[in-house]
Parts: C-alpha cells; sequence; structure tokens
C-alpha cells in the first residue's frame, strides 16, 4: 500500500508518499481501506518527533479515517467486509489501508457521507470523554473552549449546546469569531483585542464558567482557573502555550477547583472502546438529527500531506482540514 512516511523530523516538506508493507490484522481488528482521514495537531507534533505512537501502534501519522471494511479478524462479530465505518486510530489514517481494533470503529452516521464521517471519531471522542465524561458538563452549565473555530472547538461549541450548556469561545480574529457565532457559540472573545478573563466575569455576573477545554496549557494556565466557577472544572488536552506553570494555589482552594489532563491516544484499547461507545449512544443520535455537522475547511488529496500540514500550522483554517485516498 501507499503511505505517507516521514522521512526525518522536520517541517512539512519531511512528508513523502512511499510504498511500505500492508498492515497485519489480529484477531479482535478488521482492515479498513481508508477512504479519508483528518488532521489533528498531534500529527504535526509527531512529524516534529514529538507525541509518539503508544507501542504496537501504526508508525504512520492519522488519528481518525472513515472508509470501507476490507477483512475482519476471527475475533471480530460486529462488523463485516464491504461494511462501510469510521475510526479511532492510534496511528496509521494516512494511508490507503489501516488495521484498527474492532472497539475502536463506528458506523457511518446517517445523512454523512463517507468522506466526511473522517472529521468525526476523534473530535468527538477527545470532546466526549474530556469535557463530558470527566468534566461532567451537564445542561444549565457554561463552557469556555480556547480555539474555538479548531476541529475541537467547532465539534465542541455544536456538542455543548444540543446538551444545554451555554459557550463562550475564543479565536483569533472576526471571522472565526463569526463562524463560532453561527455554530452556536454565545459569547465570542477576540483573544488579541479582550482578555478572556474580563469578558467572562462580566457575562457571568463575576462568576465565571463551569467548565474550560483547553488547549493551550502553561501561558493560560492562571488566567483559566481565575475563569471558572465555583466547583469549576479545567481540562487540559494540548500545550500549545507551553507545559510549565506557576499558580496561585490560593485560587484553587476556596472555589473548590478541579484540574484534569487527558491525553486520548495513550489510552488502552479497552479504554478507546468504552469512549467509542459512549459516543455512539450519545453523540451519533446528535449528528444524525442534524444537530451537529462536520465543518470541514478543505479537502487535499493524501499525497498533499504537507500543504495541509503548512495549513494546519498557519492556523487560517476553520474547522477540519480532509486527506482523501
Amino acid at each position: 500500500m501507499k503511505a505517507i512516511v516521514i522521512s526525518e523530523p522536520g517541517a512539512p516538506e519531511v512528508l513523502q508518499l512511499r510504498e511500505v508493507e500492508d498492515p497485519q490484522v489480529k484477531d479482535d481488528e478488521v482492515l479498513i481501506k481508508v477512504h479519508a482521514t483528518a488532521l489533528n495537531r498531534a500529527d504535526t507534533f509527531q512529524r516534529l518527533g514529538f507525541h509518539h505512537p503508544p507501542p504496537g501502534s501504526s508508525p504512520y501519522l492519522g488519528l481518525e479515517c472513515s472508509g470501507t471494511i476490507e477483512s475482519v479478524g476471527k475475533g471480530v462479530s460486529r462488523w463485516k467486509i464491504g461494511d462501510q465505518a469510521c475510526a479511532l486510530l492510534s496511528g496509521g489514517g494516512y494511508a490507503e489501508k489501516v488495521a484498527v481494533p474492532a472497539g475502536q470503529i463506528l458506523p457511518i452516521p446517517a445523512g454523512i457521507s463517507l468522506k466526511d464521517a473522517a472529521a468525526f471519531p476523534e473530535v468527538a471522542c477527545t470532546v466526549w470523554s474530556t469535557v463530558f465524561m470527566m468534566g461532567r458538563l451537564s445542561a444549565g452549565e457554561s463552557l469556555l473552549i480556547h480555539g474555538g473555530s479548531s476541529g475541537i472547538g467547532t465539534f465542541a461549541i455544536q456538542m455543548a449546546k444540543h446538551q444545554g450548556v451555554r459557550v463562550f469561545v475564543t479565536a483569533g480574529n472576526e471571522e472565526k469569531l463569526a463562524a463560532c457565532k453561527e455554530l452556536g457559540a454565545d459569547v465570542c472573545i477576540n483573544y488579541k483585542t479582550e482578555d478572556f478573563v474580563t469578558k467572562v466575569k462580566a457575562e457571568t455576573d463575576g462568576k465565571g464558567v463551569d467548565v474550560i477545554l483547553d488547549c493551550i496549557g502553561a501561558s493560560y494556565l492562571q488566567r483559566n482557573l481565575d475563569s471558572l466557577n465555583f466547583d469549576g472544572r479545567l481540562c487540559i488536552i494540548s500545550l500549545m502555550g507551553g507545559d510549565n506553570a506557576e499558580i496561585k494555589l490560593s485560587s484553587l482552594l476556596p472555589k473548590r477547583l478541579t484540574v484534569l489532563g487527558a491525553r486520548l491516544r495513550p489510552r488502552t484499547t479497552e479504554s478507546k472502546a468504552i469512549i467509542v461507545a459512549e459516543v455512539e449512544k450519545n453523540v451519533w443520535p446528535a449528528i444524525e438529527a442534524g444537530k451537529v455537522k462536520p465543518v470541514i475547511y478543505k479537502y487535499l488529496p493524501l499525497s498533499q500531506a504537507a500543504e495541509a500540514h503548512s495549513l494546519i500550522e498557519s492556523s487560517s483554517h476553520i474547522g477540519k482540514i480532509l486527506l482523501v485516498t
């Protein structure tokens, strides 16, 4: 098969399309002929030599895909050859074929094309497991999403609104903020011209929000804590703003704050299967009802993975970037 290979850690140009060996399928896995895969920031970190795949996982990039099942392991009962599906991956989406544990596969949601379904598994599993399962976000509460126009952000806005949550977002320009507003965000904050702590406090009568979904990390840590309501939960999923920070512990104690760190890729196969099942139960009905829609910025052929990486690193996109085989 063909796959995108990292010739050496570095700039997007190190991504090259090459002939490689087909994946070996275990008894509890299926082989998917990939139709599309979606970019995630973690892909760029792996290209740079960080965020390595878990032991035993595919060495190739790609944390989600959609496609057609080509073969099934002898321990698999739900799926059969010819089924169309999408999947949460530990790696391997930037290829023509990928082997996936059966518990990480999802049906294509009704009303969604096979191609666009590739935009959902990673974001849906990340947001549902972090914000709703760990962060216990519930109807009537409020959520602040940093990077509201990203793939994670555009999904989280829609899912939170569907759950009856008041949504705050930050983004870096008016076009991105307008897109967030159109998706349902209630309060849109330009982080380049406004202080999000001040805006959050002004919009909540000084209380703060109940949950924050944060991809920035160190540079936002204290301000995030200052933006939380009593019993607030800070969910950190990425460290684009650094990984070392000092905080005032006095900001944690009186308000009974919780800081949660979460990363989906290193979880066990069993843990991922639980999350995928919860996503199918809770998220897929919202997609099929049209309450959550894929937000696709651009489709590119797999051979143009380097261009796609340059695009995501420019942060000029809104929503997801897909690679089509």
